[in-house]
């Protein structure tokens, strides 16, 4: 595609690549990609537009572009890929003070769908713990079921939960989340049974190595369980279970989180026991269906029947 460029082009491309490469340290594929975009824009700008370096190009050429894109059928989320190397190669061209301003600056991407991830119903969760207690690791499997769900856990704490961590009489284990971020999760009598089961029958009866004494959970070697142990688990666990779903660690840290919210949990509250920083992240839980939310308004609302038939009795009394 290169071919197609003008010197300014491939120059101010080329250096590009270089400071991704020394300065940014940029993975191979990020580079690739990026790279290739800003090609794709300057291929269309010198066709359609004899735009013949990138110091010449405005903001309504870049719009043009992204309007081509769209009428070509290229997926939203490739669009927005292109949207954010044209800004990211713009930038570059302030810093090296080639331009004052980024033409690309004001370029709106296209708003992604966001992907749900599947959860579990109870009964479903149900059954899978029924398989766990039925298998070759009832023990480990039922703690590992309790703790993802009972906890809302994502995989790498599971992994990394230590004994030390456990606050079981004040209801409450201490989470070492991302970047190091520690949280308070309360925990329920279901998974602290689980713990003090495992830790009875199984774990004070292994040879643990002398770096791994405090971890919670361990594989036959005295090490902590890794995050893909788990995983091949939670997945072998769904199948015996008969669950059709796609199901990972992840489904049961969704479940916890949607189980809560449909049980009128406060969205902060859902918020700080899962680790997120941004409460908009938390807002991907909030996809109740319709008969749940219809069943709200018509019990608390003032302008429901439901809602007024019960004021009304109330009055009566």
């Amino acid at each position: 595609m290169s071919t197609y460029l003008t010197e300014s082009w491939k120059r101010m491309i080329s250096d590009f690549k270089q400071y991704l490469q020394l300065e940014k340290a940029s993975a191979k594929n990020t580079i690739g990609a990026y790279i290739h975009d800003i090609e794709l824009l300057a291929r269309f700008l010198i066709i359609e537009k004899e735009i013949h370096g990138p110091l010449e190009v405005n903001k309504n050429q870049i719009e043009n572009f992204i309007k081509s894109l769209s009428e070509a059928e290229i997926a939203v989320h490739s669009q927005a890929r292109i949207i954010s190397g044209i800004k990211a190669f713009f930038q570059f061209l302030i810093f090296e003070n080639k331009l004052k301003s980024s033409p690309a600056a004001l370029i709106q991407a296209p708003v992604l769908p966001r992907k749900l991830p599947s959860f579990l119903e109870v009964h479903e969760i149900e059954k899978i713990l029924e398989v766990a207690e039925s298998g070759q690791n009832p023990q480990r499997d039922k703690m590992i079921i309790e703790l993802l769900y009972g906890c809302g856990l994502r995989v790498s704490e599971l992994s990394n939960l230590l004994i030390s961590q456990l606050y079981t009489e004040a209801g409450f284990i201490r989470v070492i989340g991302k970047t190091d971020k520690e949280r308070l999760v309360p925990i329920g009598e279901e998974a602290t049974q689980a713990i003090r089961i495992y830790k009875t029958d199984v774990r004070d009866h292994k040879r643990i190595h002398p770096a791994f004494t405090d971890f919670l959970l361990l594989n036959p070697r005295g090490k902590n369980l890794s995050r893909v142990s788990i995983f091949n688990i939670v997945v072998q666990l769904g199948k015996l279970a008969g669950i059709k779903k796609k199901i990972s660690p992840h489904t049961f840290r969704h479940s916890f989180a949607t189980h809560l919210l449909e049980g009128g949990a406060d969205l902060r509250m859902i918020q700080e026991m899962l680790g997120h920083e941004s409460i908009t992240t938390t807002e991907i839980y909030t996809h109740l269906d319709m008969g749940y939310l219809k069943q709200v308004i018509q019990e608390f609302h003032p302008r429901s029947k439901k809602a007024s038939t019960i004021s009304n009795e109330g009055s009566l009394n």
